[in-house]
């Protein structure tokens, strides 16, 4: 058998062509990758890759800007089976291809191999951030919503996704993550995108056997833990919790908090537990990020909820809502993602409720009488956030596999729109100060979608000198219908020769803008 020459062993190496023994693995024949790739503690110079092999093995990434070209090398020289390795000096929001391998081996790593690093903190611009609740079952309904999810998403780059919870059921066991979690986004989802999960009750061996609940919701010793790695030490923005129960993270101008509704702290506190040391952690992280153009926080529990849950009988439900979100509230919080009941509801932009079902008023609590749907019907204009700041988006979107379940009080009367019937996950599109939220279901359908706005509705004033020009900008992001102009563009550059007033409204009547012109010398 020829001899493969030195130079053409190390290109095939580096792009993932060649499967060699890895010498480092004495007594073996080979390593198989059985988990993974996938990607966590994403910022906008640095990611985590991780995997799992059936042998131990030293841990390798190449990677390069160039699919077929990865001169770049991140190693750990560990003998492990739980591969993690961390690549920094990045570049912002560029496109990276990557290989697994071991110091001699090569496992995984082709054209489909790639990830972008986030844009950098506060940073405007086109942003997709995909959402899965209650999703680890190995069902049918699992399989489909995917499916639909990569159909939507087609072409198109997707920044990061999160996970509300029970991310693996029935137990949370490490057995049940490979086979109902990763076994089923591997090759897809998985190693594209970066993952930011948040746990549920079934992460924390919620069905095993009596005793073991409420032991580990206290050491947190369980599978979830174990899988993922979560950027605890605000290396990925935000102020650092120090704890892997909940932490934040920003994607260009939209600052995430992902929050524990199941686990204690310190053996006591709850999230609803106001003196509790996550409550104190997310005052501070708020604080420290008031200038982040839009804020998620995401759990599991839902304050409101009639699916498969009823938010006014169950206790982390009813303690959430009664002690928690209003500090949420008070910080301006935009959008709040939960899971645990099987189903999709949605509020619209409400504030200060914190009772029971039946006292909510829609006339009281609901802040705009408007739909959200932005799509040309009655009264559907999107939820316009003011220079105060107020108001929040409920949902529960907890149908990505498991599905179904009602309470009599079914829909709960805080809700716009619920839907037991239909699996789904979400996307949100970020577009400056836009963002749109759609619920894409199994059968691809869209029955949900919203659209929130900020910092409209403008009045400027606008000093010229006669004939001068200068350029109009809308301040939202749609279409645009300009009063002295047949442009239909975003922008409109003009030459006043005497005090106007320009405006720029959208089709449907929601959002405008005034320009006042007035002429100097």
């Amino acid at each position: 058998m020829k001899k493969i020459p030195a130079l053409l062993m190390a290109g095939l190496l580096s792009c993932g062509l060649l499967h060699a023994q890895d010498k480092s693995t004495a007594g073996t024949v080979g390593v198989n990758v059985i988990r993974g790739p996938y990607l966590q503690q994403a910022s906008s110079n640095a990611i985590t890759i991780r995997w799992r092999t059936d042998v131990a093995a030293r841990s390798r990434v190449r990677y390069g800007n160039t699919a077929g070209a990865l001169s770049n090398m991140a190693d750990d020289s560990s003998l492990t089976t739980e591969h993690i390795v961390h690549l920094t000096n990045l570049q912002p929001h560029t496109r990276y291809y990557y290989a697994l391998s071991s110091f001699a081996q090569v496992y995984q790593g082709d054209s489909s191999f790639y990830f972008y690093t986030l844009p950098k903190p506060g940073t405007t611009g086109s942003y997709r951030i995909g959402v899965f609740g209650d999703c680890g079952n190995n069902s049918v309904n699992q399989q489909k919503v995917k499916q639909s999810f990569l159909q939507y998403l087609g072409n198109n780059y997707m920044d990061a996704w999160v996970l509300l919870g029970d991310n693996a059921y029935t137990n949370g066991t490490d057995a049940e993550f490979q086979a109902k979690f990763f076994n089923i986004y591997k090759n897809d989802l998985l190693k594209n995108y970066p993952l930011y999960p948040a746990p549920g009750n079934h992460d924390y061996n919620d069905k095993e056997f009596p005793g073991v609940n409420e032991l580990v919701q206290r050491t947190h010793q369980v599978a979830y833990y174990q899988n993922f790695s979560m950027p605890k030490d605000g290396e990925c923005g935000g102020v650092p919790s120090h704890t892997p129960a909940f932490y934040s993270f920003d994607i260009g101008n939209v600052h995430f908090l992902s929050l524990d509704s199941y686990g204690k702290e310190d053996n006591q506190y709850r999230l609803y537990d106001t003196a509790g040391p996550q409550v104190q952690w997310v005052k501070k992280d708020l604080e420290a990020n008031q200038n982040k153009q839009w804020v998620v926080a995401y759990w599991h529990h839902p304050p409101y909820t009639m699916g498969s849950h009823n938010s006014d009988t169950e206790t982390e439900l009813v303690k959430i809502r009664e002690n928690f979100i209003g500090i949420l509230e008070r910080y301006g919080v935009d959008l709040v993602l939960c899971g645990h009941s099987h189903v999709y509801e949605r509020t619209r932009l409400i504030q200060g409720h914190y009772g029971m079902e039946p006292t909510f008023d829609a006339a009281k609590h609901n802040l705009s009488s408007a739909s959200g749907l932005y799509n040309g019907d009655q009264n559907s204009c999107p939820y316009i956030k003011d220079a105060g700041n107020k108001g929040t988006v409920y949902v529960v979107s907890g149908s990505a596999g498991q599905l179904g379940g009602r309470q009599q009080a079914f829909p709960h009367n805080a809700m716009f729109y619920s839907n037991d019937t239909d699996g789904g996950a979400m996307m949100l599109e970020v577009n400056n100060n836009r963002l749109d939220a759609k619920w894409i279901c199994a059968d691809g359908a869209i029955r949900d979608h919203f659209t929130m706005m900020k910092e409209v509705n403008q009045v400027k004033q606008v000093k010229v000198k006669k004939g001068e020009a200068v350029t109009l900008t809308a301040s939202y992001e749609g279409n645009y219908h300009w009063n002295k102009s047949s442009e239909t563009t975003r922008s409109i550059t003009v030459k006043p020769t005497a005090a106007t007033v320009y405006t720029v409204e959208d089709k449907m009547g929601c959002v405008k803008d005034r320009f006042e012109i007035a002429i100097v010398r």
